[in-house]
């Protein structure tokens, strides 16, 4: 989530932290001061992230709270980078695994052969690393913790001009009802498999004009989009009815507008609030599909890069499905793009 620093020119904010290391950080850059700051919001927030059917051990394990280290005081921003931190309770089990020290050096819990679909291959490539441990520290979706964090200091600016958003889970995998869901998980359960799906996100109350159709950019569909996309496990993102519009006609896709009071109203949301790469006043519709998770008790076929000979994944502690988590998630990467996009609009250095 670093990267998207780049794009980000008022709410800009740099992650740091890995799955198994002592902490999760990130420093928030652009909040204006007097802004309100709900630690209990943020902490139900990580609280969301961490449940839903399907998850793992290591929920179990940790219980993400966030200390506040810098840029608030007495409950209000002031204006400074804001700071936030997330321990990982399982550290302590990991530190010299995980130590900054050379002379602590370990080949415990290193492995060398690839699992498909997770970022060892290009990764070790990339970075030169023989030991995989190094890539899968940091491309762990462990990293989303405090991305979720950042995120819901976004929604608290947001929620100050009375934006708010809301999620559902549309499919996992053959299943579209709570209890077809639950049965596809415990199916894939028994049978050493995972599980992957579709979910929606809505924001509600979105003034008109965000983002901007002069650059492609600055675009706000396409800010929304890469922001989503490069979520762990993201594979497609759409917004409104998108997905279906090859197959709708242009008299039927196209939400037609009309006077009301003087007003101009919409009575369809295809275009999911969005026209022209701004936002047009009506709900944003971001839906979103997650692929199973690639961590399996029954591996898949790979290779083993320190001998090149044909072997199993390596299985490192994971969930059957975290759709309902990933759509947290995807949330507060929303929230900090319309965040960047509200500061942008009404730019000031106090909230007031």
């Amino acid at each position: 989530m670093g990267d998207m620093a780049v794009m980000f020119e008022k709410f800009r904010f740099l992650t740091s932290g890995e799955s198994h290391g002592k902490c999760l950080t990130a420093i928030i850059e652009g909040m204006p001061a007097g802004l309100d700051i709900d630690i209990d919001f943020i902490n139900n927030e990580l609280k969301r992230r961490q449940q839903g059917y399907g998850r793992g051990e290591r929920m179990q394990l940790e219980s993400d709270t966030v200390e506040i280290t810098s840029g608030v005081r007495f409950g209000k921003t002031t204006g400074s980078p804001v700071t936030l931190v997330i321990n990982n309770n399982d550290h302590e089990n990991w530190q010299k695994i995980m130590s900054v020290y050379p002379q602590d050096y370990t080949v415990e819990k290193s492995f060398t052969a690839y699992r498909p679909g997770h970022a060892d291959y290009a990764g070790s490539i990339k970075y030169n690393h023989k030991d995989l441990r190094n890539v899968l520290e940091r491309s762990s979706a462990r990293s989303t913790a405090i991305e979720v964090a950042v995120g819901a200091v976004a929604k608290l600016l947001l929620k100050h001009y009375g934006i708010n958003c809301n999620s559902k889970i549309l499919q996992i995998g053959h299943g579209k009802t709570e209890e077809e869901m639950h049965n596809e998980i415990d199916n894939a359960k028994s049978n050493g498999d995972t599980l992957g799906g579709k979910f929606e996100i809505i924001f509600d109350n979105v003034p008109v004009g965000l983002g901007s159709h002069v650059h492609w950019d600055r675009k706000i569909d396409g800010r929304i989009a890469q922001a989503v996309m490069s979520i762990p496990a993201i594979k497609a993102v759409s917004f409104g009815d998108g997905e279906y519009a090859a197959e709708i006609s242009g008299k039927d896709f196209h939400d037609e507008m009309f006077l009301e009071n003087g007003k101009v109203v919409r009575r369809t949301n295809h275009a999911g609030g969005i026209e022209g790469g701004m936002t047009n006043g009506e709900p944003i519709v971001v839906k979103a599909v997650m692929k199973p998770i690639p961590t399996m008790r029954t591996p898949l076929n790979t290779v083993d890069s320190s001998n090149m000979t044909e072997t199993t994944a390596h299985f490192e502690r994971s969930d059957t499905c975290a759709v309902e988590a990933c759509s947290v998630v995807a949330e507060a990467r929303i929230a900090c793009v319309l965040a960047n996009e509200i500061l942008l609009k009404y730019n000031s250095d106090y909230i007031e």
